[in-house]
């Protein structure tokens, strides 16, 4: 398996599917020019873990936005997870009696929108090593399926293919009539829409999301708000190149 050295020569989508297709498992690695290294943890081409050299969304944070938990609970179980250094999913399952289910599939999000922080790089340098312990909380059991975290990755050949002919072509195919699937719910979902919404609604919303929650357009909030609207952006982000790019 040969990949490119550079990001810029790529995509995150090109890379994750190269090491689909390869059954890899093991840590691709992503470094910055500032010596920021990120890691996509993989086990027989699926994805188990993303680790970020940045601030980047909690699980505290997207059960806030996710699910109807509690915010005592939430806030009680972080402190437990961090006075006994256990994970908080761990705490809320076994001490506070959430859901597995609920805990994952805000793990799962939590996944996708660093996936989405990691497809916005620029550059880095690319390095794939076998040999890199999964950290802890890997979902080494049910980790991200293909479609998940390929489905909406931009690609190289549709950059060229969007150069020389626009986005319609791929907007139109990305929208053509499909059965069922749950990531695409979870994506309508994060917009705000129903489950097969139409594209000019999906633009609309999302273009309404990105005017009320990128920090970029609210400079006077504080420190917390700024963390949290980075998280809801990356998110909204994530469910719109998810259906549409």
């Amino acid at each position: 398996m040969q990949l490119p050295g550079r990001l810029r020569a790529t995509t995150l989508g090109d890379l994750l599917g190269s090491l689909h297709r390869s059954q890899a498992s093991g840590a691709l690695e992503l470094t910055e020019a500032t010596g920021r290294m990120h890691r996509v943890h993989l086990a027989s081409g699926l994805v188990t873990a993303v680790e970020l050299d940045r601030a980047s969304a909690s699980l505290a944070e997207i059960l806030r936005r996710q699910a109807d938990v509690d915010e005592d609970v939430i806030r009680r179980s972080l402190l437990r997870a961090l006075a006994s250094r256990r994970l908080h999913g761990e705490v809320l399952v076994r001490e506070f009696h959430l859901s597995p289910d609920v805990v994952g599939r805000a793990l799962r999000q939590q996944l996708m929108v660093r996936l989405s922080v990691l497809e916005d790089l620029a550059d880095a340098q690319v390095t794939f090593r076998a040999a890199v312990p999964r950290p802890r909380g890997a979902l080494s059991d049910m980790p991200l399926d293909k479609a998940e975290f390929l489905a909406g990755r931009r690609r190289a050949r549709e950059r060229q293919d969007s150069a020389q002919s626009g986005t319609f072509r791929r907007a139109h195919a990305t929208f053509t009539p499909n059965a069922w699937d749950p990531a695409r719910e979870r994506a309508f979902r994060a917009l705000g829409l129903p489950f097969g919404a139409e594209p000019d609604d999906v633009k609309r919303a999302y273009r309404r999301l990105v005017r009320t929650y990128h920090p970029d357009l609210h400079p006077d909030v504080s420190h917390d708000e700024r963390r949290s609207m980075e998280v809801r952006f990356a998110e909204v982000t994530a469910a719109y190149r998810a259906l549409v790019a």
